[in-house]
């Protein structure tokens, strides 16, 4: 039976550090001992960090991999392995890929249908090319013509951890600051002033045409409730009270502090960007993640954009916002697994995953210097 002993590390558990070794029996954690003596055998990490792997809920890298330049395609499983890669080397050792059903504008930056992105992941975990435990968030753009038909196929998929409504056309939740749409995406994509007006005119019409139905639609496919669901930029009281009647467990990406303190006040855990953490500020004019962290609305991190931020983000809300480091780094481990059913992993405690990172502080940036996953070494 494998062994493995990781000794002098500052152990970051749920409630406390404890300065010790923590072994490893057949790819679970078997104990974590309070002795700062390295034992004939065990690793010395040296005194820096052991902390438990990151949970990733919400991450579109995968896309960026797939599609690395307009109409560039990249070979689907070529593309996971490269993305699995990046995420391994930032400490996510547990990711929902959050793949879009749906796009907002055909700029040859997105599969409209993810189907070859899933099938791909299956792939790679079927033959073992991958280091993260890859599993999925559909990400589902209700105003669009055939987000249902896209998203029937893939309900009963049991890879699929979490489902997520989105409405990002003009005036609404994110983009309610229709003038803020017009920059956002005319930048994004290139577009003349008629190409970006004609774009905003369409996805009005759509969001009428579609919107509601879809939504809908889509809340009865998921009305098994296997899966949990989540809300996306709510702004409003009125969008969390929408969620709360759909079921839903997860806030993503509250735009206000009012609808924050809402999800709060119903039970939903508030997930929010680590890139704005870390930037201090929202790219898109919305509310500071900072902001949210001092109001004790914060439940998890998200990478999103940037995987290096999951972890930074954590150690910044306990060097500039005060928090305890055990409470921050719950916010990338425990508490987003636990939201979506992982209550195998997310925390160093006997007879969890051996999911851990050793991480070095150097000039106040958290580094992974080195990750097991599953008790085995994989970067």
């Amino acid at each position: 039976m494998s062994e493995l002993v990781l000794a002098n590390a500052r152990v970051v558990m749920r409630d406390e550090i404890v300065h010790g070794a923590v072994q490893v029996v057949a790819g679970r954690i078997a104990d974590v001992d309070a002795m700062r003596a390295v034992a004939l055998g065990a690793i010395d990490l040296e005194g820096d960090y052991l902390i438990p792997g990151i949970v990733e809920l919400h991450t579109d890298v995968l896309e960026k991999h797939a599609f690395p330049r307009p109409s560039a395609r990249w070979p689907e499983v070529a593309a996971v392995v490269a993305h699995d890669g990046q995420l391994i080397a930032a400490g996510i050792t547990t990711v929902l890929d959050s793949l879009a059903i749906g796009y907002v504008y055909d700029g040859g930056q997105r599969a409209r249908n993810p189907l070859p992105l899933i099938a791909a992941i299956e792939r790679a975990r079927a033959t073992g090319l991958l280091k993260a435990d890859h599993l999925l968030h559909l990400r589902c753009e209700v105003s669009t013509e055939h987000v249902v038909s896209d998203f029937a196929p893939h309900a009963g998929n049991p890879l699929v951890r979490l489902v997520s409504l989105m409405d990002h056309s003009p005036g609404q939740r994110q983009f309610t600051n229709v003038a803020k749409y017009r920059e956002y995406n005319q930048g994004k994509y290139g577009l003349s002033d008629a190409e970006i007006d004609a774009l905003i005119e369409k996805r009005i019409a759509d969001r009428a045409k579609y919107g509601d139905a879809h939504r809908a639609a889509l809340l009865r496919l998921c009305e098994s409730g296997r899966v949990p669901l989540a809300s996306h930029d709510d702004a409003t009281i009125v969008h969390v009270e929408e969620a709360v009647k759909a079921g839903m467990v997860v806030a993503e990406f509250p735009t206000t502090l009012e609808a924050a303190r809402a999800a709060r006040a119903y039970g939903l855990a508030v997930i929010a960007g680590a890139p704005n953490l870390v930037m201090g500020r929202s790219h898109s004019g919305n509310v500071s993640v900072g902001d949210l962290a001092m109001a004790g609305l914060l439940d998890i991190l998200s990478s999103d954009y940037v995987p290096a931020s999951a972890l930074h983000g954590a150690f910044l809300l306990h060097q500039r916002h005060e928090w305890t480091l055990p409470d921050a780094i719950a916010c990338v481990t425990s508490t987003p697994a636990e939201r979506v059913g992982l209550d195998d992993r997310g925390e160093i405690a006997p007879g969890r995953c051996a999911d851990l990172l050793r991480v070095r502080v150097v000039d106040d940036i958290p580094l992974v210097v080195a990750v097991w996953r599953d008790g085995l070494r994989v970067a």
